[in-house]
C-alpha cells in the first residue's frame, strides 16, 4: 500500500533531517481520511498519473527520479515533485 511506503521511507535518514515524524504523521492521517485504495495490479506509474487526474489532485510526490515523472513536471492541475519540495511547500 503506498501510505505503507510513506511510512517506510520517512524513516530514511536523509528524510528525517527534513521531515518531522509529527507532520509525517498528520499527512499519513489526512491520506487515510482521504482514498483508500486497496489493490492496483498495474505495474507502471501510468496508473499515478490516471488517479492524480482523476483526483484533480495538487501534487503528486516521488523520489524515484528514473521513472521520468519528476522530469514531466506536471500533468494537468497536478505538480509532480520530490519529497523535499513537497514539505518545503506544503507542511
Amino acid at each position: 500500500m503506498q501510505l505503507d511506503e510513506i511510512r517506510r521511507t520517512s524513516r530514511y535518514p536523509k528524510l528525517q533531517a527534513i521531515l518531522q515524524p509529527a507532520k509525517v504523521g498528520t499527512m499519513i492521517n489526512n491520506l487515510q481520511r482521504a482514498v483508500v485504495l486497496e489493490r492496483l495490479d498495474i505495474q507502471d506509474d501510468a496508473f499515478l498519473l490516471a488517479m492524480a487526474i482523476a483526483g484533480e489532485a495538487d501534487y503528486l510526490v516521488t523520489g524515484d527520479r528514473r521513472s521520468g515523472l519528476l522530469q514531466r513536471g506536471h500533468i494537468e492541475r497536478t505538480r509532480i515533485v520530490t519529497p523535499a519540495v513537497f514539505c518545503d511547500e506544503v507542511l
